[in-house]
């Protein structure tokens, strides 16, 4: 496809102003909507095709997120949109200040593969709300949900205002040779990088959702049922390839066997089927991924699970015990149903050991000391969490989703997707009738003083 070609006409449309109308990006959600759930069957057929995703999952995980922040764009967008006023403060006197809200332009989405639909369609419907044509580009991974979103999206919208680029690395490098007025990328810390590089290029302004290794606290004084229930959800979902899911298990020494048995246990309850792919567990992306994993699976550190098919790429839910931080576990982010499980003496190490690492996109906490808890939240710097949960907070619109440092830059979901999509223009309106002279030449100790005392 003529990536130029696409984009010029992308910005002719949008230079229409047509997309600046509110009923006419409502009426676009509107639709986004309708054809999702025309075609939920297709959906999940595709899907299962790429992971052996079950239907319960997919709508759980993807299909359910994105009708929920459709609706809070439909509800919410006139709001949004309308012109905020702030004061203009004594030394514009007299004059109103207000800040308009307007959509940037051409923006260029590239989705991830673990979560096909709600990781790229998310966005793309972010920037439709905040007004915005959208080029999206799925991850070529995942080929049936690709295609799916291709078909869907490209048979029923305009390639001047919402279109499916489907390819690999080289259609994402012509894709990056243009100019854009936002990219918003999902992904892994190289490629985010190289998005980065490219954007820098044409002073593009980037929104990158990335990963790292989020670790969780589970201290002396949970409760270690729940705990691991939580715990093995949030870890093995998707078969953890999940970029919030739980990395490594940091665990008080004194409570450390009874943890590790209460995550078996749990697993036991969770997953019958522990050889196979069923409607509770999905396979890995692909070989390459599963040969990655593999081999730290074969460390010897199992303590339970371990079983490995890779003509099926089944990997089964596996806790790994006796692991340091200088272990190949904990190099980089594990992106798969591979639990480290770490003790530690001193809770004050581990949360050194932890700084000293690049920032993480989340970090959870399993205890009811109130007090160890806000000591974490305000030493530890990382993206988003939870306290006595894992995942969640992502389902929560009105909290921004997004990292800090490695794990990304700049954060969406309900209002503050909105506004990574909105350039905010502030604006002082005066009249012709007053204009006092303080300001003008020539100036004096009294004019300075007057106006020290307005600005101060």
């Amino acid at each position: 496809m003529d990536m130029e070609k696409l984009l010029l006409q992308q910005r002719e449309f949008f230079d229409t102003d047509q997309t600046k109308n509110i009923d006419f990006r409502i009426s676009q959600l509107k639709k986004i909507k309708a054809i999702l759930k025309e075609n939920e069957d297709l959906l999940y057929e595709a899907i299962y095709k790429d992971f052996k995703k079950s239907e319960f999952e997919t709508y759980t995980t993807e299909l359910s997120l994105l009708y929920h922040e459709i609706d809070n764009f439909i509800k919410n967008t006139k709001k949004w949109s309308k012109r905020k006023k702030v004061a203009a403060g004594m030394v514009n006197f007299p004059a109103k200040s207000y800040i308009l809200a307007e959509p940037l332009g051409v923006t260029l989405v590239i989705g991830a593969w673990n979560y096909p639909y709600q990781l790229s369609l998310l966005p793309a419907i972010t920037s439709i709300a905040a007004g915005n044509t959208v080029i999206l580009k799925p991850s070529e991974l995942p080929v049936n949900t690709s295609k799916v979103m291709a078909k869907l999206i490209n048979d029923n919208f305009p390639e001047n205002y919402f279109h499916v680029v489907e390819g690999g690395v080289q259609e994402t490098k012509l894709l990056l040779e243009h100019r854009y007025d936002k990219i918003f990328f999902t992904g892994s810390i190289p490629v985010g990088k190289i998005i980065y590089q490219a954007a820098a290029k044409h002073l593009t302004p980037v929104t990158l959702e990335l990963g790292g290794k989020s670790p969780t606290f589970v201290l002396a004084d949970a409760d270690l049922k729940m705990t691991a229930k939580r715990i093995v959800w949030s870890k093995f979902l998707n078969a953890g390839q999940t970029c919030i899911s739980p990395d490594y298990v940091l665990v008080d020494k004194s409570i450390e066997q009874a943890f590790l048995d209460a995550l078996k246990m749990e697993i036991e309850a969770s997953f019958e089927n522990k050889h196979k792919i069923d409607e509770n567990y999905l396979q890995i992306i692909n070989t390459k991924n599963f040969d990655r994993l593999s081999k730290l699976v074969e460390s010897g550190q199992v303590y339970f699970g371990g079983n490995l098919d890779r003509e099926e790429r089944f990997i089964s839910p596996t806790i790994l015990h006796n692991v340091t931080f200088s272990d190949e576990v904990m190099k980089d982010e594990i992106f798969g149903p591979i639990l480290p499980v770490i003790s530690f003496d001193k809770l004050e190490k581990a949360i050194s050991e932890v700084k000293s690492r690049p920032k993480p996109l989340s970090c959870y906490i399993y205890s009811k000391n109130r007090k160890i808890i806000r000591n974490l939240l305000k030493t530890l710097s990382f993206g988003g969490g939870a306290i006595n949960d894992s995942v969640m907070h992502l389902t929560n619109s009105k909290l921004p989703f997004g990292g800090v440092g490695f794990s990304g830059i700049g954060s969406y979901h309900g209002k503050a997707g909105f506004d990574s999509f909105t350039h905010y223009k502030s604006i002082l309106d005066k009249p012709f009738w007053f204009e006092p002279n303080i300001k003008y030449a020539p100036y004096s100790k009294c004019k300075k003083a007057i106006i020290q005392w307005m600005m101060e």
